[in-house]
């Protein structure tokens, strides 16, 4: 079978979309991932089985797996001719870009049969329960604990920041089953259907009104054992597989994302709208400014290129994937101060009548840059240690039974 050509699946893709998915509205506002919810997700799951059943779902999954097979070229043409119409972005991350092939890496059979074609389809949404409210960035020492009782694992505990469980079917949860081996030896990597009985969800209310991340309370929850992913006390190697995954989507690297060029507050042009809604656009500095993050923006490009064509020839190790991460991570931060700075007192303070201001509630959440999907010093600790080979930094409790680490008490 000969394989349709970029240029023709190109075409094809345009005229679907012109005759079967809405238009965005030219002042339509950017994707806001912090501003979804119940309605979202149902809308989402439509348009995603829309693409599906037209053959422009998972363009780059095995077509085993109810994918199309196809280059990330595919993917990335797709999401250009897609910019300007209405995409199901909230399957983007992280149930496409991590949560997809981490189980496509680490999977049975029969998981792999079982949930990519039901996320492809639209059925799914997926979520990671990994932090937890005691550990920070530290997913190694988790204490939420999963013990086998002779026919399911019995899961306990609690995590928090999971974006969108309250609407999403499935989570991957990363638990402590053996605390007798060290910290991260006994850890396993579980497939949890959110919406039973012993889990409790609770959302997390922002600064912007949005609920986006969830709190999440286990009590007894049954998990048979055809539900883990990886192997049993080996999660560590599940954790870091769906890290790599993270550190792909998060610098902007992932093939699997659908429509991902799609209506983003990210881009130059933004901001020279913006400069010119203030009449700055002739102001010196501020046009230092937008060539600022016009160059940043172009180099975070050719750092993606680079990092995921050396990973993929093997010229780099999986690890490198931090560098994008952390380049991606600092250059969030800049751009929101850059933007904040632009728009001057209308990111400060607006009338309650009006629109609430995406700048300063931008602003406001740009540290969440420099924290989702690994802090950047974790990011540098694993571009020190990992790629260039530099010496691990002391820590307390390696080689010890986690049962011994020194932990806080519990509040009372």
């Amino acid at each position: 079978m000969v394989m349709e050509s970029l240029d023709a699946f190109r075409q094809r893709a345009r005229d679907w979309l012109a005759g079967n998915l809405p238009r965005l509205p030219a002042d339509a506002q950017p994707w806001n991932g912090m501003r979804v919810g119940t309605d979202e997700a149902r809308r989402a799951k439509e348009l995603q089985a829309l693409l599906f059943e037209a053959g422009f779902a998972g363009l780059c999954f095995p077509k085993e797996y109810g994918g199309q097979g196809l280059a990330p070229e595919y993917q990335r043409a797709f999401g250009e001719e897609a910019q300007s119409y209405e995409m199901p972005l909230l399957f983007n991350t992280p149930t496409f870009t991590i949560i997809a092939p981490t189980i496509l890496d680490l999977g049975t059979e029969a998981q792999k049969r079982r949930h990519l074609p039901a996320m492809i389809r639209g059925e799914e949404l997926w979520v990671q329960f990994m932090s937890e409210p005691s550990g920070g960035s530290d997913l190694a020492g988790a204490i939420t604990s999963a013990k086998f009782d002779g026919d399911n694992y019995l899961l306990n505990g609690s995590k928090i920041w999971s974006s969108y469980a309250a609407f999403s079917d499935y989570a991957i949860c990363l638990a402590r089953t053996d605390w007798d081996a060290v910290k991260h030896q006994g850890l396993t990597m579980f497939i949890v259907k959110i919406h039973q009985p012993g889990v409790e969800v609770n959302q997390i209310r922002q600064s912007d009104g949005g609920a986006e991340f969830c709190q999440e309370f286990f009590d007894d929850v049954p998990i048979p054992l055809e539900n883990v992913l990886g192997k049993v006390n080996d999660g560590w190697t599940s954790a870091q597989r769906l890290l790599f995954h993270e550190r792909s989507a998060s610098g902007g690297a992932s093939p699997y994302a659908v429509g991902v060029s799609g209506r983003r507050r990210d881009t130059v042009e933004d901001l020279v709208r913006l400069a010119r809604a203030r009449e700055r656009s002739d102001d010196s500095h501020v046009r230092d400014l937008i060539a600022e993050i016009h160059v940043l923006q172009t180099v975070q490009a050719q750092t993606i290129e680079r990092v995921t064509k050396g990973i993929a020839s093997q010229g780099l190790p999986p690890t490198s994937g931090a560098v994008p991460r952390l380049f991606g991570s600092l250059n969030g931060v800049r751009r929101s101060d850059v933007t904040f700075e632009i728009a001057g007192t209308e990111s400060i303070a607006w009338e309650r009548a009006d629109s609430p201001s995406t700048v300063g509630n931008d602003y406001i959440f740009r540290q969440a840059w420099s924290l989702g999907g690994g802090s950047v010093e974790m990011q540098r600790n694993i571009i020190s240690e990992r790629v260039l080979g530099m010496p691990r930094e002391a820590a307390a409790d390696r080689g010890i039974p986690f049962k011994e680490v020194r932990r806080n008490a519990p509040s009372k």
